[in-house]
């Protein structure tokens, strides 16, 4: 992933390496990425789909490259991650996937690093379209999924489906 930069974050590239690191200890992936870790991050929700992450970048290791971990700039302190994966459904569709630590949420930092990575992968090779989904009762997320550009096509199998 290039490093994707904000007026108030910075994204970097969030490595297999990284990710196994937050399945143990805050600071041990604070050592993997050189960065202080906001409490709450990962989300232990969040640490049981890690094993799966990286698994999933061995099968496509491309993927590796669409994944980053969003630094807030002001406190230089990692605050979420956000990236995408292949649609299983279209080959030219890819999927956005984000997390903010809650004493980050309803500031805007998922709108604005969500703006600056549906940019970069609508000019990736191949990518015609980013989809995203989410809870119907996550009106936090739809608002950012909105301001974000996405159009709501509707609810389905207990999601709501987004897209570009």
């Amino acid at each position: 992933m290039p490093h994707l930069s904000t007026d108030r974050l910075e994204l970097i590239t969030f490595t297999a390496g990284m990710m196994q690191a937050a399945t143990s200890t805050r600071e041990e992936l604070e050592q993997a990425t050189g960065y202080p870790v906001v409490i709450g991050y990962p989300s232990e929700t969040y640490k049981e789909i890690l094993p799966y992450k990286i698994q999933r970048y061995r099968d496509f290791p491309e993927e590796n490259e669409w994944e980053g971990l969003i630094v807030h700039k002001q406190d230089q302190r990692i605050i979420g991650d956000m990236g995408f994966r292949r649609s299983t459904d279209n080959p030219k569709e890819i999927e956005l996937g984000y997390s903010i630590v809650s004493a980050y949420e309803g500031k805007g930092y998922a709108t604005e690093m969500a703006k600056a990575i549906i940019e970069w992968g609508l000019n990736l090779e191949g990518i015609e379209r980013i989809i995203a989904s989410c809870d119907p009762n996550n009106a936090a997320s739809a608002r950012v999924l909105e301001k974000a550009g996405f159009t709501s096509l509707g609810e389905r199998e207990g999601k709501v489906y987004w897209s570009t």
